[in-house]
């Protein structure tokens, strides 16, 4: 099997168990037109953590790395009335394409984006936060996570994505992202806050996966 199969199989499904989303939608072809990086979750990927969100009744979301605010999107849909996520972008560029699709998306009143780097932005948030996704700079990816323990509360499930990298996550000496990933496996290893596992995916993104961690 190579990716080509697996596109095709991410197709088939998001075909048969996801509507057509002319938001969702506009949101991925903004971040095209804005020739962003084709780095934002697949569809399919996006109800997954759609899914998880509702499954947790979780309140109090946040993101650490929005990009156009595809997986944004998705996790907001989750929220109860009252609900509020919020979410951290570095790049200008970047944020100014996620504030209109989130504009767009009639969620400006859920979605709290915060610009400007995370570890300058976590010390001042209040949680605590239900559900967390980080899918920033992998080579931070222990900081981020250490705050989102801060910011959570106990049961609260952090996700971090991008952890196998095609393989890459086995070579002790590859570059500096797939480091970040492995100091981030290596704090985790007897860590009694929290229990945590990883998964790996194929299809459209190629062979990737994430870990998915519950506080004690």
């Amino acid at each position: 099997m190579d990716k080509q199969t697996w596109t095709a199989v991410d197709a088939y499904f998001a075909q048969a168990l996801m509507p057509a989303d002319p938001v969702l939608d506009a949101a991925l072809a903004a971040s095209r037109d804005a020739a962003l990086p084709a780095i934002n979750v697949a569809p399919n990927q996006g109800k997954l953590l759609h899914l998880l969100a509702r499954m947790m009744a979780a309140r109090n979301i946040l993101e650490i790395g929005t990009l156009a605010a595809y997986s944004t999107l998705w996790l907001a849909r989750a929220l109860p009335a009252g609900g509020r996520l919020v979410t951290l972008e570095a790049d200008p560029a970047h944020a100014v394409v996620a504030r209109a699709n989130i504009a767009r998306a009639g969620l400006d009143s859920v979605i709290d984006l915060r610009e400007g780097k995370a570890l300058d932005i976590l010390p001042g948030l209040t949680g605590p936060f239900d559900f967390v996704f980080i899918d920033a700079d992998k080579t931070n990816n222990v900081h981020y996570f250490e705050w989102a323990l801060k910011l959570s509360r106990p049961g609260a499930v952090i996700i971090v994505d991008n952890v196998v990298r095609d393989g890459k996550v086995l070579d002790a000496q590859v570059e500096e992202k797939v480091q970040g990933v492995r100091r981030l496996a290596e704090r985790l290893t007897g860590d009694s806050r929290v229990s945590a596992t990883a998964l790996q995916t194929v299809g459209g993104k190629g062979w990737d996966g994430f870990i998915l961690a519950v506080v004690n």
